[in-house]
């Protein structure tokens, strides 16, 4: 057994139901077009990426390259995450615990800011110009406008959906889930071994789900039951 409570409510933060502006007008294609996204119900995000001591806790292995207990767990495919998740939610203890969708992720990360990047990116985000080439353990920047730590920076994230370039041209206003359909699933924010054009509030990127890697990770979305 899962030690129950291996999550605890202080590790999450509540995310209002809303609208914002989704994707750049001015970035790469595949943030094209700028449109607006609405969320109609609020959610709970992790304020951290998933540790190691939480991956280890639920998961009984730690895959990662750069070992510590509070940095971020690493050398986790899409796919893992899913194993992960599978056993999260066997605890059954209220919440059901999930990846958050891209449109939510970028709506959190935005935390109300309307620029596709943010200005001071030494305070928020550990990346290629001061990670000295590893993560760092989670919370050791500036949180941003809702308290939510290392959303651009240290590694990136796995999100929910199917990654589509074109997705934002079909996109439906509430509550988007992504293509139907795809071959890699979305990462988000950048990472310890990535330059600033990288860690990008409206940046994309798709990755296959069965790859690992030294500069991925997660965070959690969690729902009442």
């Amino acid at each position: 057994g899962v030690p129950v409570g291996a999550f605890l409510a202080s590790d999450f933060v509540a995310i209002p139901a809303g609208e914002f502006m989704m994707g750049s007008s001015s970035g790469p294609i595949d943030e094209r077009p700028r449109h607006r996204v609405r969320l109609t119900r609020g959610f709970e995000m992790g304020k951290y990426e998933v540790t190691q001591e939480r991956w280890k806790a639920v998961m009984r292995a730690n895959p990662s390259y750069f070992q510590g207990d509070d940095r971020p767990v690493i050398n986790v495919s899409w796919n893992d995450v899913q194993e992960f998740l599978k056993r999260l939610n066997a605890i059954n203890d209220g919440y059901r615990y999930r990846l958050p969708t891209e449109a939510e992720w970028e709506y959190a990360a935005r935390a109300g800011s309307t620029a596709d990047a943010v200005g001071d990116l030494d305070a928020v985000a550990w990346y290629a110009a001061n990670s000295g080439d590893q993560t760092h353990p989670v919370g050791g920047k500036r949180a941003n406008a809702w308290a939510l730590y290392d959303m651009l920076g240290n590694v990136w994230e796995w999100c929910a959906d199917w990654y589509a370039k074109d997705y934002y041209a079909n996109s439906p206003i509430n509550d988007p889930q992504g293509p139907a359909s795809g071959t890699t699933r979305v990462q988000r924010g950048g990472s310890w071994i990535n330059d600033p054009g990288d860690l990008r509030l409206a940046g994309r990127y798709g990755d296959f789900p069965v790859g690992r890697y030294q500069g991925t990770g997660f965070r959690l979305v969690r729902e009442v039951r």
